[in-house]
């Protein structure tokens, strides 16, 4: 049974009937506090002769205590349990997206503009130049979530028609917060090669591709050759949206403990999408020294091909000013092993590689996990300006500037700002769009007028 996760607790709806005489409200709740749950809100859904039935949100410990709130509840004379309610499951019932027209239909007379005979004048147009799509259809305003399920959250290889739910939580976010049209596109295969031809046949309906949990190394070759091979934006998000996050926190961290990122040793624990991501980005922005380490030889080889040095993790934390780590391990690093004065992001959710209070026993100067560092808080308005700027590419200029404009919407003493901080959304657009002109791979508009 899946529970939906709060910060320090987790949640559930108990549905209970209860006596409707005074005084049987107050016993479920005294049963609950007994168990050593806490209530939330209290809703009246149903009224019967004698019973009246209840919604009861109760934060719980974990699995087993919510079974003990439940026994201790179903001692209650004149109380019973009717159901139990995830509210995840709830939110997500019947899909969180959906296609919708962007203008009334307000008669036959619309029809006939929007569909026939009226679009035919608008076909002509494109295909007289295609360029005309984007002004004229969704394409330049819409991008493919494209992912084959290898890699889901902490879940691993689960299947894309499993990985739908998360591709569908990035297309609400991509509407919400920066009114981008985002669709799933879920391809079930692991041959890079079937991938690779798929994207590229249906590219044509997009602006902008966005590859999302597809696990690694196959990652890497796909998203190159479709970049070399589109015209529009390929971006793979677990290792450019981290990448660009993970940035923004160290412009932040670094200010606070009196360090300069690109003088400083970096060191990365974990290779995979996200770790060699990061090590690319940061690199783009100038650090001079990366160490990395990872149980896979294949993605030790990788990383010094990128121009990084592999290195055991007991060098990369003795050696590193500041540690970043995406392992995907709980624990992995003990307190014992923090060097004094180290930055260190041990970035693996739930359960961080070393807890933020470890590190700082340890000696480190800063210690964040994973939970502000979220990839939402860059794909949305990476993806925004390139978009506004028709760019071809979504290039490092691009990525450096978002991540500058994140780390500046940040509260004192934070890394990152908040995820629904709009200001900060449009602030990045804004600078990507600006990057990508200043860079030379936006569509101007005077190529658009060659080829009409």
């Amino acid at each position: 049974m899946q529970i939906e996760r709060g910060i320090d607790k987790e949640v559930k709806r108990v549905r209970v009937m209860i006596l409707d005489k005074p005084g049987y409200m107050g016993r479920v709740a005294t049963a609950i506090g007994k168990a050593g749950g806490s209530m939330g809100d209290i809703r009246l859904v149903g009224i019967g002769l004698e019973y009246n039935t209840r919604d009861i949100t109760v934060f719980v410990n974990d699995e087993a205590h919510l079974q003990a709130v439940l026994e201790e509840v179903g001692k209650v004379e004149g109380a019973i349990i009717s159901d139990i309610i995830d509210p995840v499951l709830e939110l997500h019932r019947g899909g969180k997206i959906r296609v919708k027209a962007s203008m009334e239909i307000e008669g036959i007379s619309t029809i006939r503009k929007i569909y026939t005979p009226g679009v035919a004048k608008v076909c002509k147009v494109i295909h007289e130049n295609p360029e005309r799509a984007y002004d004229y259809t969704g394409i330049g305003n819409t991008v493919a979530i494209v992912t084959n399920g290898t890699a889901i959250l902490g879940l691993g290889d689960i299947g894309a028609v499993a990985g739908m739910p998360v591709m569908e939580g990035k297309a609400a976010l991509f509407d919400v917060l920066v009114g981008v049209n985002g669709v799933p596109v879920l391809i079930q295969s692991r041959d890079p090669e079937e991938i690779i031809r798929t994207v590229a046949s249906i590219a044509p309906t997009f602006g902008a591709i966005k590859l999302e949990d597809i696990k690694a190394p196959e990652c890497f070759e796909i998203e190159d050759r479709l970049s070399a091979m589109l015209d529009i934006p390929v971006m793979h998000d677990d290792q450019h949206g981290t990448s660009v996050v993970v940035l923004a926190s160290l412009l932040n961290a670094s200010k606070y403990v009196g360090m300069l990122v690109k003088n400083d040793i970096v060191g990365l624990v974990g290779l995979g999408a996200a770790g060699m991501g990061i090590s690319k980005l940061l690199m783009g922005y100038g650090v001079r020294k990366l160490l990395g380490t990872d149980i896979n030889q294949n993605a030790m080889d990788l990383f010094a091909k990128v121009g990084g040095k592999p290195v055991t993790l007991a060098e990369v934390m003795s050696l590193s000013d500041i540690v970043i780590c995406t392992t995907g391990v709980p624990n992995l690093i003990k307190k014992e092993m923090v060097k004094k004065g180290q930055v260190i992001l041990a970035l693996t959710n739930p359960n961080p590689e070393i807890s933020t209070e470890d590190a700082r026993a340890g000696g480190a100067a800063f210690a964040a996990d994973g939970r502000g560092v979220n990839n939402a808080l860059a794909f949305p308005g990476l993806f925004r300006g390139a978009l506004n700027a028709r760019a071809r590419k979504i290039n490092n200029r691009m990525k450096i500037a978002a991540a500058k404009a994140i780390s500046k919407f940040a509260a004192e003493g934070e890394l990152v700002p908040s995820i629904l901080d709009m200001e900060m959304h449009r602030a990045v657009a804004e600078a990507v769009e600006r990057a990508a002109f200043e860079s030379g791979v936006a569509r101007t508009r005077e190529e658009e007028f060659e080829q009409s």
